[in-house]
């Protein structure tokens, strides 16, 4: 068969692609299978539906019939979405890192039949510009080497799969100390802007595990309270910030927060939302939570899908332009608001007519971190949301509708922590039916699947959507206290044990063992924009082994540190994530509560204690495990106690605020400082 094949998909970014004169097939066994017979390498083209620079490719490139030919004529061509394909994008971009080259969307990667990466890079321009070679000058080339000097190929083919193959082997292991974490803490915050917050430089990205890891070490590390609180302040009044509808776009291109990639992730804003949540429980900063109830309510309005679950995220582009949908004139403006109020929303959001981008305005209020008074802020509201209404006869930008396990758990995980501290039963009604279906659409036969669109689930799940999604059960179990959220996360774990340990030298593989079968599986312990799963599950299985008395767990937990600790001490910056869940195992701070009452007095405890605990509501019939430190103490006693645990030391049982303050001291724990917030 030949000609395009990407009809035959269902990820968005793969049918954008369909019409392409391109001969584009799907990532399969019969792709590389036609590439063997025909002898032809692969071109294999990354990307996703949101991806600003993956467009402008597809249409000065794949869309050109001069180009096509050159593809059709020379090469098998392989499309994947990277959010689709995780796996089968980190692969390919870390040979990419192997070349010396930086990691970008597009990914464009060069492959024998067998699936080997012989050279690549990112976007190229269709004639030679910007320092790069023009694409029909790189597929002539590589045409003619492939035919001519096959030895190249072969030799840097079997160079850069060997170096993946050794990428993540072990050295001897090293014992982590809390010294190397307020070391880690320092070094992360040395490199932190001072005035405009997030790291230092530009491009700016919100960064969300090391802020996570930073707020988590605040107190080995003062400087990081500082950090985390200016720069969640800074973007959340910049222009990376959607003023009008709520939510974060994926980064700023400068060093100011102003100019964002305009386009719109799940995972960037459940991190969003789940680190203001940490930080206001200890703030109270209002601009923090109006932030957090503005960006629930984006997605909630804006990302979910029929089925109760989260879609994936909305392009930079409409009508063919960069941020079109979201920017301003202050004509414009002027003609939706009324006068006084015009005068007044343009002073507060930087409104000029030169604008502050491209003749347009982005709205940002970057010149205070600070709220206005309430009865402007009133004001201020009210035009927001005659534009927004303005916005939304606009061409809006296109939309990814499919549903990812792993971002799926972010943003349960932080809507159900949100919903507890808050107490938003519409939250919590949402996190509980988005976790229905996501385990509705996606776990079949004791194994997560990867996305879900039109009706099919596809692709096995990545270690990091188990990571995820039990980080989103153990939400839900805290929240709720039912117990069958810890029956689902138990029941996550055995399956990613089951099909992602790497039995040899401990820690998960990537990939699952019943994936597609791919040249390498890689094994990490870095951070990408989301939290890697080995990090994640050192704090997940810490947590399965409090509440189960399953002492496989807090070996598991113990082995994966051991076995990744060179590369989290190597680079403070690779493995915040693993930082953080190191805390959680080291230092691990438990609540029980025995009755209605004192779940109240939990509420009241998290702004000491965040919400990083291992809490278990031990109501009629459910007994903690034998193992947890407030076990004799809660046998026997009256009901409507708390107990707070700290390591292997429960303080007295709390029945009162006082007695909360009381454990809350003994435990050398920071006193309440918030009231329970009532819906």
């Amino acid at each position: 068969m030949t000609g395009n094949l990407l009809h035959l998909e269902t990820s968005p970014y793969l049918l954008q692609h369909k019409d392409n004169p391109v001969h584009w097939m799907g990532w399969s066994d019969a792709a590389f299978a036609k590439a063997v017979v025909e002898h032809r390498p692969v071109l294999l083209s990354v990307g996703y539906a949101a991806c600003h620079w993956c467009h402008v490719m597809a249409h000065e490139s794949f869309e050109d019939t001069a180009t096509a030919k050159l593809m059709n004529a020379n090469f098998i061509n392989i499309k994947v979405d990277r959010e689709e394909r995780p796996d089968v994008d980190r692969i390919y971009m870390s040979a990419l890192h192997v070349l010396g080259e930086q990691g970008g969307w597009p990914l464009t990667m060069f492959l024998t039949p067998e699936g080997k990466p012989f050279w690549g890079g990112t976007y190229f321009p269709p004639e030679s510009r910007y320092g790069r070679p023009g694409f029909k000058q790189v597929l002539s080339e590589l045409a003619r080497i492939w035919r001519q000097e096959p030895e190249k190929i072969v030799s840097s083919a079997t160079a850069l799969t060997l170096a993946l193959e050794t990428e993540s082997r072990n050295s001897g292991p090293h014992e982590i100390r809390s010294s190397h974490v307020e070391a880690a803490a320092a070094a992360i915050t040395r490199a932190i802007d001072p005035v405009m917050g997030g790291l230092k430089g530009a491009p700016k990205f919100p960064q969300a595990p090391i802020f996570s890891f930073l707020w988590t070490a605040r107190y080995k590390s003062p400087e990081a309270f500082s950090a985390t609180v200016n720069s969640l302040r800074q973007m959340s009044q910049g222009g990376i910030y959607d003023h009008l509808a709520g939510g974060l776009a994926r980064y700023s291109v400068d060093a100011n927060w102003l100019v964002p990639h305009f386009e719109k992730m799940l995972s960037d804003n459940a991190q969003y939302v789940a680190l203001l949540t940490r930080v206001w429980l200890e703030t109270q900063d209002a601009l923090f939570l109006i932030r957090i109830e503005e960006t629930v309510g984006f997605v909630l309005r804006e990302m979910l899908t029929p089925e109760g679950a989260f879609a994936t995220s909305y392009d930079a582009d409409s009508e063919g332009e960069e941020g079109r949908y979201y920017v301003w004139t202050k004509d414009e403006i002027e003609r939706v608001l009324p006068r006084g109020s015009s005068a007044l929303f343009e002073r507060h959001y930087a409104v000029t007519a030169t604008g502050n981008w491209e003749g347009h305005t982005i709205l940002n209020r970057s010149a205070s971190t600070e709220l206005a008074d309430p009865s402007v802020e009133r004001q201020l509201a009210q035009a927001r949301r005659l534009l927004l209404a303005a916005r939304r006869k606009r061409v809006p930008p296109a939309f990814d509708d499919k549903v990812l396990v792993d971002w799926n758990g972010l943003m349960i995980t932080a809507l159900a922590e949100a919903a507890l501290v808050f107490s938003r039963d519409d939250w919590r009604t949402a996190a509980v039916r988005a976790m229905d279906a996501t385990m509705r659409l996606l776990w079949r036969d004791k194994r997560l699947l990867h996305a879900y669109r039109a009706g099919q689930a596809r692709h096995e799940a990545t270690a990091d959507g188990y990571a995820n999604l039990i980080t989103a059960a153990r939400a839900l179990h805290m929240l709720t206290g039912e117990t069958r959220y810890l029956q689902t996360a138990e029941n996550l774990a055995q399956a990613l044990l089951k099909h992602f340990w790497d039995q040899t030298r401990g820690g998960l593989y990537f990939s699952s063992d019943r994936a597609d079968a791919l040249i390498v599986r890689t094994r990490s312990i870095a951070d990408d924009a989301t939290p890697n799963a080995n990090g994640t599950m050192i704090a997940n299985f810490a947590a399965l082994y409090h509440l189960t008395g399953n002492t496989d767990y807090l070996t598991r937990a113990e082995t994966i540190v051991s076995s990744f600790s060179e590369d989290i001490l190597a680079n403070p910056f690779a493995a915040p994530t693993a930082l953080k869940s190191w805390l959680a195992l080291s230092d691990a701070i438990q609540i029980v509560t025995t009755g209605p009452k004192a779940i109240g007095l939990f509420r009241q405890t998290l702004s000491s204690t965040g919400l990083d605990v291992v809490y278990q509501n031990a109501a009629a019939g459910v007994e903690i495990s034998p193992h947890h430190p407030a076990y004799e103490k809660a046998a026997g006693l009256p009901q409507d106690r708390l107990y707070i645990c700290r390591g292997n030391t429960c303080a007295s049982p709390a029945h009162d605020l006082q007695g909360v303050d009381e454990a809350l001291s003994v435990l050398a724990l920071p006193k309440r400082i918030y009231a329970f917030i009532e819906s």
